[in-house]
């Protein structure tokens, strides 16, 4: 791989702008190249961003020879398609949250990538974020000692449209996949995989969630209480708390630039951890390291856990009698 990676985003909606910019931020990385339905949509973004070549249709992009790696930035429900036609034409893929709207999808992107031998990572960038690295290094010291019990929450109050992409199913909607993943990646990031589900949620007229509560029982019998909605205003916090102390991590937890420890017996240590840019920064290193250093996976966010994410996102959607149809194509 050479000394300078050259991006292409493909979806041009609000995240992609603000990952664009945090690549423009980064060392050793170029905006080469930006896709969107809407040509002349694309033809504005790359003007906002210096980026030297803008496309009408994605795999335009895709097969753009210029091209190291593929950021997907569309809705939900296209983003297995999207990996599968990057990966095909040769190119590394970081694939916005989720990998895949269920299981199956995740899992053929990653048996593709892997037979390939190209790089591939789910775009959960709260994995990177400095703050999130303090907690786990704290965890892992056994500063508050054994983990028992984690509450994180991720709420916001959206009107109901069902053609936008949080309610609307075709495109993968509903709280769940959007921003309860946050909460539950949180939990499997800590606890590792619980022993026993329970989840419920109220269902929008569209047939996703609008809301979803999760109980998580693990083996050691610690507790994950997690819940996402787009109908409340809630803290949007994680508390972690083990046998000797607990940590606070601040709203918007998963991506917080605050986190309070707070050990037995100690008065409280805020610690202020900023992240660069819009957060995006510390994904965009990961990939350009891992790119150079020739690796098909992240050491932090391998494809196991992504695996384990879709596995375990599937069984809280069973448990709330949710599903959506599978785009998958030429399935093998």
């Amino acid at each position: 791989m050479q000394n300078n990676i050259r991006w292409g985003i493909i979806g041009l909606g609000k995240i992609a702008h603000k990952f664009a910019a945090d690549l423009l931020h980064s060392e050793g990385v170029t905006l080469q190249g930006v896709a969107s339905r809407n040509a002349e949509k694309a033809a504005d973004f790359a003007a906002g961003y210096h980026v030297k070549s803008h496309y009408g249709d994605y795999r335009a992009l895709a097969q753009a020879p210029d091209i190291d790696v593929v950021y997907i930035a569309t809705p939900h429900a296209f983003h297995f398609e999207l990996t599968k036609m990057c990966l095909e034409n040769e190119k590394a893929v970081l694939c916005e949250k989720p990998l895949g709207i269920n299981g199956r999808e995740a899992e053929a992107s990653i048996d593709l990538a892997r037979s390939k031998n190209l790089f591939l990572m789910e775009g959960l960038w709260t994995r990177f974020i400095p703050a999130t690295e303090t907690v786990l290094d704290l965890i892992q010291s056994g500063a508050i000692g054994d983990l028992i019990f984690i509450r994180a929450d991720f709420g916001f109050k959206s009107a109901f449209d069902p053609e936008s992409r949080l309610f609307n199913k075709t495109l993968g909607g509903g709280s769940l996949l959007d921003i309860g993943i946050y909460p539950i990646f949180l939990s499997l990031l800590t606890l590792g995989y619980p022993k026993n589900i329970k989840a419920t949620a109220r269902m929008t007229k569209t047939a996703v969630d609008g809301s979803c509560a999760v109980l998580f029982d693990y083996a050691n019998s610690a507790v994950a209480v997690l819940d996402s909605t787009f109908e409340a205003d809630t803290p949007t916090e994680a508390y972690i708390h083990g046998t000797r102390g607990s940590i606070k991590m601040h709203k918007q937890f998963h991506h917080t630039e605050k986190i309070t420890l707070l050990r037995d017996g100690m008065g409280p240590e805020v610690r202020d951890i900023p992240h660069l840019g819009n957060g995006y920064v510390h994904e965009i290193d990961e990939v350009t390291t891992c790119l150079k250093n020739g690796r098909i996976e992240s050491e932090k966010l391998p494809h196991r856990l992504s695996s384990e994410l879709s596995r375990l996102m599937d069984d809280v959607k069973k448990e709330i009698g949710l599903s959506y149809s599978s785009r998958m194509v030429n399935e093998r």
